[in-house]
């Protein structure tokens, strides 16, 4: 177990990722799911906070493009707007703990004659209020963690990735599982050695202004939005996510020396998105890094597989942004990962 109090706990939680993937792919999934009917629905409403949000873009996206109704909506918005869950509502609520006050506040909320047809559940606590109000409950796995999300944020886009095979078909548990084999495997290699990206942290810190966007097209927006996330976490520098084209309204005015801006995506130059802002960007003296199996013209590069699918993308994808809040934290002079305020479970609304 990850001692929290331990300065060391991110690095050893960031390390014991592949170890943590591996014991989600040899978990069995429940019997119960196999009963769910995604046709039944008249809506899919995916929640949670923080990371475990951000996890769900791969899955909104391969329900939508399977023209099912899906919305991806924060729990502390459901909260506010409980109408949006209907007696008919599949509800996939994930919490690494289980015990986030937003969405243990929106399960009391929804009890009784407000309640969804169907609680589907993923979460680390089979103990937990969410796991306890769920009619449906993955496990995830992940193990305890010291502060920032490691181990419970890749668990939870391989359990993502293995409910929605199971829901959809034509890909068996088998075939999934084997395939998070493999990355974990791969991943190990990465780690066993990280590529500790301290050029770059140095070179952002040093400027007038630093500031930091991450930007991410399809699946790999989750990257972005959760790499952004946790370099505010784990390094206390300020970084923004953003989804496509979304930077260019407003955000791009941030341009210029001192902006540092990483790119997720697949490099590829039928990208509608990313190789024009990365030209741009470039041009304005902003520094840009692509993180993907490709580099688009004129950035750095931190790269992915270049053989792997979307999920091989993502994970290595965010231990690549891991590696830089470690730097960035040390370029600091900071303890990385090291809570000040927060704390690992945000109980309190």
């Amino acid at each position: 177990m990850t001692d929290p109090a331990s300065p060391t706990g991110y690095l050893a939680d960031i390390a014991a990722q592949p170890d943590a993937l591996l014991r989600q792919a040899d978990s069995p999934l429940p019997a119960s799911l196999a009963g769910l009917d995604l046709s039944r629905y008249d809506r899919i409403v995916l929640t949670g906070m923080g990371s475990s949000l951000y996890s769900f873009v791969p899955a909104e996206r391969a329900l939508a493009s399977a023209g099912l109704p899906v919305w991806r909506i924060d729990a502390g918005q459901l909260l506010d707007t409980p109408e949006r869950v209907t007696p008919n509502t599949l509800l996939w609520a994930t919490s690494q703990s289980g015990r986030s006050g937003e969405l243990v506040a929106l399960l009391e909320r929804l009890a009784g004659s407000a309640r969804p047809r169907t609680v589907l559940a993923t979460t680390d606590d089979p103990a937990s209020p969410l796991a306890l109000a769920a009619d449906v409950l993955i496990e995830l796995h992940s193990g305890p963690e010291a502060t920032v999300s490691t181990k419970s944020y890749i668990n939870t886009l391989a359990a993502h990735r293995r409910v929605l095979a199971a829901l959809r078909g034509g890909e068996d548990d088998a075939s999934v599982t084997a395939g998070l084999r493999r990355a974990a495997g791969e991943l190990h290699a990465l780690l066993a050695d990280p590529p500790l990206p301290t050029d770059v942290a140095k070179q952002a810190l040093a400027a007038a202004q630093p500031r930091f966007a991450y930007v991410g097209t399809g699946a790999d927006a989750a990257t972005a939005l959760t790499g952004a996330l946790i370099t505010k976490e784990a390094s206390r520098v300020a970084a923004e996510g953003y989804v496509g084209g979304a930077f260019r309204h407003g955000p791009l005015e941030l341009a210029g020396p001192g902006l540092t801006v990483l790119l997720f995506g697949t490099g590829d130059e039928h990208d509608m998105a990313l190789p024009a802002l990365a030209r741009d960007l470039t041009a304005g003296g902003s520094t840009v890094v692509t993180v993907g199996p490709r580099a688009y013209p004129g950035t750095g590069h931190f790269a992915t597989p270049p053989a792997g699918g979307s999920f091989e993308r993502l994970v290595f994808g965010i231990a690549h942004v891991q590696q830089l809040t470690v730097a960035l934290a040390n370029a600091a002079g900071q303890v990385p990962g090291e809570f000040r305020f927060g704390r690992k479970i945000t109980d309190t609304l």
